[in-house]
């Protein structure tokens, strides 16, 4: 029998009797789900945490679910209102110190951690249970804020942000995988995007909070009001589901799990024993060797990505180098030591043989590739290019994130009555690359206003529907077991695209806006360019019309005609793997690949049993 009640289904919908369109891709993907169900069979007892969310959704009744999604909700905002205004105060806290030259390797820093952090979370939420997990990346989150708030040097503050980007990428994985934990899969995409509802109003009112912040209580508060906000947030989701557990615990509804080798099904287990060996089991349940050649690996590719533009020779620069080829060489170290020798490993061989998986991780990592490329300097671009004030330029780069939240909203009602996510995908996608391909030509001065606001919308518009249908996707083509450590890998692979792109667009903007500067400003000097170059400041204090703000503006045409054409090029992409897709249908299960509900059991078992008893 498989796994834990796991029974192959269709890739087509129940009501679907003629299945002649479909009936390829089920035969195809027919073997295939049936030995990713035996490889998950074998890793049970490194999915402990999954059956506690599953016996838990046994014990929920109607006032404790409602205390689940209120919960999820109060998360959900205190996450948004700490991303749109923390940002504001580093800025602040480095100059206390006199070393805001330092913001941008303290960035670089956060970024690595959001993004290497991931796949840890997930594994831990997995072998433990969700719970636990979320207590973990609290303590470290209001431990970061309160070295920040209380930090005598900007050392401190560099080690606060590391342990506060740990929670951060800890609240938004794991609030991610509850959501899928919980819903089904027709109604996922709405609530997936409906967490992010606070982006509407936060993207807005943030800038006021903080600027609010710095004018009174000071950066020292702005960070430590959420050592308190935060906990407090927190508490009702974190409350419940542990009670939940708990509860599922005392009613013994928790199956026990039998750990089997991935190599041999009778092969024991580790016996219980002394704190090595207890230490040797919960190493290898995490996969820790992966954990950690992950982790160096992903960490030595992501950080001369993020900060060759700023060291000295940039990519000719030896030390670049070495930390690439490192980080390439440690990454496959960690694909061989993964598909061939770990018994409960991070990223297990059937993800990679998982089209719906490796197709929904290139879409992110493509299209946020090109998104940064186009992002990156879009702000410098409109304070030079249009004559807006600091306020209406601010609300134009936010334009982009709302619409994000806002058509993703509409992603999740469309998928939630078309009961499918690849038509959402594909539409997504397409409205996409034209918002990009449209920058070709609105990125010089002569563009209007209303054009360059559509850029944002249209890009906003895409991206909302592709973000959300491309996530359900992926879950959909797993078992309940894998959705916690592909969620994490999807968003991993997304993050690394970001780094990617945010690399590409300054070694663009290195290498060829000097030489446009002195193009189209010949009769300036070599020092006065490069103050044009390094200052956004003094580019934007000549008023339009004047020479040099017309020939700055001229460079920055042709700089951004290169960052938007590699844009539209790589967002062509995503668009040709979203059609390689699978198109599983979205019905009332967890996933679209076995007959188990969200409690676990099997739906067609319970047919059956039923059956039988008549």
């Amino acid at each position: 029998m498989p796994a834990a009640g796991y029974i192959r289904l269709p890739e087509t919908s129940p009501q679907d009797d003629n299945r002649s369109s479909h009936g390829d891709d089920a035969s195809i993907c027919e073997t295939a789900v049936d030995n990713e169900l035996r490889s998950v069979d074998a890793e049970q007892d490194a999915h402990a945490g999954v059956k506690k969310v599953e016996a838990a959704q046994r014990v929920y009744g109607r006032y404790s679910r409602w205390c689940l999604f209120v919960g999820i909700g109060l998360a959900s905002y205190i996450y948004s209102l700490d991303a749109s205004t923390t940002y504001a105060y580093l800025t602040f806290a480095t100059s206390y110190f006199g070393e805001h030259s330092l913001i941008s390797s303290i960035t670089v820093v956060q970024s690595l951690i959001v993004a290497v952090g991931k796949p840890v979370i997930a594994k831990v939420a997995d072998v433990s249970s969700r719970g636990t997990a979320y207590v973990g990346v609290l303590i470290f989150y209001v431990l970061g804020y309160i070295v920040i708030a209380s930090a005598p040097n900007v050392t401190r503050i560099a080690g606060g942000i590391v342990l506060y980007a740990v929670g951060y990428t800890g609240v938004q994985l794991l609030t991610q995988i509850i959501i899928a934990d919980i819903t089904t899969l027709a109604w996922r995409g709405l609530v997936v995007s409906l967490v992010s509802a606070p982006f509407l109003i936060n993207a807005f009112i943030g800038s006021n909070i903080s600027a609010a912040v710095i004018d009174s209580i000071g950066w020292r508060w702005g960070y430590g009001m959420f050592a308190i906000l935060v906990p407090i947030s927190l508490a009702p989701l974190i409350i419940t589901l542990l009670w939940a557990e708990r509860k599922a615990k005392m009613l013994a509804l928790l199956d026990s799990p039998k750990p089997r080798s991935r190599n041999s099904s009778s092969q024991p287990s580790l016996p219980r024993g002394s704190m090595i060996t207890r230490f040797l089991r919960s190493a290898e349940q995490l996969d820790l060797v992966g954990l950690i050649l992950l982790g160096f690996a992903v960490a030595l590719t992501l950080l001369p990505l993020t900060i060759s533009r700023n060291v000295s020779g940039k990519w000719k620069n030896g030390s670049i180098f070495a930390m690439l080829v490192m980080g390439i060489v440690l990454l496959v170290l960690f694909a061989v030591w993964d598909l061939r020798y770990a018994s409960r490993p991070v990223i297990a061989p059937r993800f990679v043989r998982n089209r719906s998986v490796v197709c929904a991780a290139l879409i992110g990592f493509f299209d946020f590739m090109s998104f940064f490329l186009t992002y990156a300097y879009l702000y410098s671009f409109v304070l030079v290019v249009k004559p807006w004030s600091l306020v209406n330029a601010t609300y134009f780069i936010q334009v982009q994130s709302v619409g994000l939240t806002f058509f993703g909203i509409l992603a999740g009602l469309s998928m939630r009555f078309l009961h499918r996510y690849k038509y959402v995908l594909v539409i997504g996608l397409v409205i996409r690359l034209i918002g990009v391909a449209m920058m070709i030509h609105s990125r010089g001065g002569d563009a209007s206003d209303a054009e360059l606001v559509w850029t944002q919308i249209l890009q906003g518009f895409g991206g909302g529907f592709a973000a959300v249908s491309s996530q359900v996707g992926a879950q959909a083509s797993v078992p309940h077991a894998d959705v916690a450590i592909i969620t994490a890998v999807v968003l991993l692979l997304t993050e690394i695209g970001g780094a990617a792109g945010n690399a590409c667009a300054g070694a663009i903007w290195s290498n060829t806006m000097p030489a446009n500067l002195e193009k189209y400003l010949p009769w300036l000097t070599d020092e006065k360019r490069a103050e044009l170059f390094g200052s956004i400041t003094l580019a934007a204090s000549y008023p339009l019309g004047d020479p040099v703000r017309e020939g700055v503006i001229s460079a920055y045409d042709d700089t951004m005609k290169i960052m938007v054409t590699t844009a539209t090029v790589l967002s062509v992409i995503p668009v040709l793997l979203a059609l390689a897709m699978p198109n599983w249908y979205l019905g009332d299960r967890q996933n679209a690949i076995d007959a188990a509900d969200l409690t676990g059991r099997s739906l067609l078992e319970d047919d059956s049993e039923d059956e039988e008893e008549l």
